[in-house]
C-alpha cells in the first residue's frame, strides 16, 4: 500500500478517537469501533514505520493476528515483510510492544461485553504513544 493510503487510514482512526473523546456519553459507546480502529491503526503505524525507513517490500501487509503471537514469532513474520534486518530498526522493539498491548483483548472489546472507560482510554493512550514513536 502506498504511504498516502496509510495516512488516510490513520486519519480515519484519529477521527474515531476524536469522536469518542468528544462524545458526551463517553468512549464506551464507541467500544467496538475503537477496538477495530485501534487495531487497524497499530498495523498501519508499523507499515508506515517501515516506509519511513525505506525497508518495506512492495505489497507487504501487516496482519493484526500476528500481534497475538509470541514476540519472537511476530519479529519473524515482520522480517518477511522488509528488506533489511529488523534488528537494525531503532525503536522497533518499543513499537511492537505497544502494538501487542493495543491488540491484546481486541476481540473481547470488538465482540464481547461492555468494557470500562479506563480500559478504552488505556488503549487510546497506547495508540497515541505508538504514533508518537513512529513520528507521523
Amino acid at each position: 500500500m502506498r504511504v498516502e493510503k496509510h495516512l488516510e487510514a490513520l486519519k480515519e482512526v484519529q477521527d474515531e478517537i476524536d469522536s469518542a473523546l468528544k462524545d458526551p456519553r463517553g468512549v464506551v459507546v464507541h467500544q467496538r469501533r475503537l477496538a477495530f480502529s485501534l487495531s487497524l491503526g497499530a498495523c498501519t503505524l508499523i507499515e508506515l514505520y517501515f516506509h519511513k525507513h525505506n525497508v518495506i517490500k512492495e505489497g507487504a501487509k501487516i496482519h493484526h493476528e500476528w500481534l497475538k503471537r509470541k514476540k519472537e514469532t511476530i519479529f519473524e513474520q515482520l522480517q518477511n515483510q522488509i528488506v533489511s534486518p529488523i534488528t537494525s530498526l531503532s525503536d522497533i522493539d518499543k513499537i511492537i510492544d505497544l502494538a501487542i498491548l493495543i491488540e491484546e483483548k481486541r476481540d473481547d472489546l470488538a465482540y464481547g461485553s461492555v468494557a470500562s472507560e479506563s480500559i478504552l482510554m488505556e488503549k487510546i493512550n497506547l495508540f497515541l504513544k505508538m504514533k508518537e514513536l513512529v513520528e507521523c
